[in-house]
């Protein structure tokens, strides 16, 4: 299976549409860690999924993942190697929520059974840093976003600053390596 994981915050919802609005997901599942209060997720999802050319959905727990765009509204970790699933954690110490890296660590171990592109997009603070580390670390292809696109140079700069080694990109570029990791 294909998975896409996107950690982002402030400034994250338009550049998320931007991104996937018209994407065709074929056979990639993409799950998003939004910054964003649980309540207003729902109106955020129902807003997206009218945009969008694939289905928007939140993600529940003890979902078999498919070919969706799947928002999360709390702390979710992924695990099976052949039928992914998601699952919430509540018990999480994590200032953000839904948390990038409780989300991105959990996709450590899919890695060595399924195709996998991270992103981290705008957003204060460092979620999503360490963990975006540790994909690339084995052998995951990790993406962050540019500052000059960012609204908030924050995740994506620390993510950086921990890897030297990551390219950061513009928005623009980020959907044309989306499109090329979906085809």
């Amino acid at each position: 299976m294909k998975f896409i994981l996107i950690g982002s915050s402030t400034g994250g919802p338009n550049q998320l549409k931007y991104l996937l609005k018209d994407v065709d997901i074929k056979n990639t599942c993409i799950v998003i860690a939004q910054h964003m209060s649980q309540s207003f997720i729902p109106s955020f999802v129902n807003q997206f999924n009218k945009e969008a050319l694939s289905e928007v959905c939140i993600i529940n727990d003890k979902e078999i993942l498919s070919n969706k765009i799947y928002i999360c509204q709390k702390n979710t970790i992924l695990t099976g190697t052949l039928n992914p699933i998601a699952l919430w954690q509540d018990e999480v110490l994590s200032d953000f929520k839904p948390s990038v890296d409780l989300l991105f660590n959990s996709a450590i171990e899919l890695s060595k059974t399924n195709k996998i592109l991270a992103i981290i997009l705008t957003g204060m603070g460092n979620d999503g840093a360490q963990s975006l580390l540790k994909l690339y670390k084995a052998g995951v292809k990790c993406l962050c976003e540019n500052e000059a696109d960012s609204v908030v140079y924050g995740m994506p700069k620390r993510a950086k600053d921990l890897n030297p080694d990551l390219k950061p990109m513009s928005l623009k570029e980020i959907k044309k390596e989306i499109l090329d990791f979906i085809e």
